[in-house]
């Protein structure tokens, strides 16, 4: 009886000293489960209850009762007494909160606008059939040159054209048709792939021309393929992407090693009527270099040029998407200026 009531005088104590302390509703909450909780400390005293003489447990009994009840009567009073302060300081702080007061913007992070139209490219000719393809940036001249029908005494070989590297035989691709000679090598045909990624040309920079920019190159082998198909393939994919279905474009000769015969393909400039500084007076803007893949090229790769043919045709993304989005000037793609790169969140 006597410790039970030592036990109890303790335990006011601490409760009287943890009420004053608390500052919040989970401290109060937690002095309460200590105290009044299945395993707590009333819990345990009254399992001692059980084995005291029966004329002690009728003094020691209304006791523990009574610190039962007295402490869950102060505990709501405190509870009660922390929130009526709470409401009162969140009131205070909604009555003196300032509407106009400066907000440091908050950091985000957005998809490029590159990685957006490459997006729009890739589900367009995913939806024709074709898988995406991808390949190293910093390639050895075999698959820069030799294998896409360029010799070494071709003038895009020279120094001036290309990155090259410290490492022999090396150079930042200056084309990614790097990637269609290594698929080749490593598939049979039906060959049907888009291969998007940087290259890299030492080019003067100006509205339609960069240093390092973004390509896009497709290729299809099978048998019995023409131009037709180039051509076909080419309309469809430029309707989808610039989503005009009275787009208008151009198709002219043009030269390239790895293509025979090479085929220009040009698309009217959204940005004029009579020629401006975009499209150089001409009203049109190249987007396109096309044709069907050269014999020699089918060869390096390991195909027969006698049972299959095929078609290829690369751009610059950019470009597309000056078309797209009414871009004037291809540098803005590079200039991390972010009033233009908001435009495309």
């Amino acid at each position: 009886m006597k410790n039970i009531a030592q036990q109890l005088e303790t335990l006011k104590n601490n409760r009287d000293t943890a009420l004053q302390n608390a500052t919040s509703v989970s401290d109060i909450e937690a002095l309460r489960i200590s105290l009044l909780g299945r395993k707590g400390s009333v819990t345990q005293l009254m399992e001692q209850l059980k084995a005291l003489p029966v004329e002690e447990k009728k003094i020691a009994g209304p006791l523990i009762n009574h610190f039962k009840t007295e402490t869950q009567t102060f505990i709501d009073e405190y509870t009660q007494k922390i929130e009526a302060a709470l409401q009162v300081q969140k009131n205070e702080q909604q009555k003196n909160f300032d509407v106009s007061a400066y907000r440091y913007n908050e950091l985000k992070g957005t998809r490029h606008i590159l990685t957006h139209i490459i997006e729009d490219l890739e589900n367009v000719f995913i939806s024709m059939g074709y898988t995406i393809a991808d390949g190293p940036e910093a390639e050895n001249e075999f698959y820069n040159f030799e294998a896409l029908n360029i010799p070494a005494h071709h003038p895009a070989r020279e120094e001036e054209d290309s990155f090259f590297l410290k490492i022999p035989s090396m150079l930042l691709r200056t084309q990614v048709s790097s990637i269609q000679a290594r698929v080749m090598q490593n598939s049979q045909p039906p060959i049907a792939i888009v291969a998007p990624g940087r290259v890299y040309r030492k080019e003067a920079t100006d509205q339609t021309h960069d240093f390092v920019f973004t390509q896009l190159e497709g290729m299809f082998i099978d048998k019995d393929i023409s131009v037709s198909h180039l051509l076909a393939t080419a309309k469809t994919f430029l309707q989808k992407v610039l989503e005009k279905d009275d787009i208008q474009i151009r198709v002219r000769p043009g030269f390239f090693p790895f293509v025979e015969p090479g085929l220009e393909i040009d698309a009217s400039c959204p940005f004029c009527t009579h020629g401006c500084s975009v499209c150089k007076k001409t009203r049109w803007i190249e987007l396109l270099g096309s044709g069907l893949i050269h014999p020699n090229v089918l060869r390096a790769g390991g195909i027969d040029p006698t049972i299959y043919s095929g078609f290829a045709f690369g751009m610059g993304i950019e470009r597309l998407a000056m078309l797209k989005y009414g871009i004037n000037d291809l540098r803005l793609f590079h200039s991390n200026k972010v009033k233009f790169l908001d435009q495309f969140m």
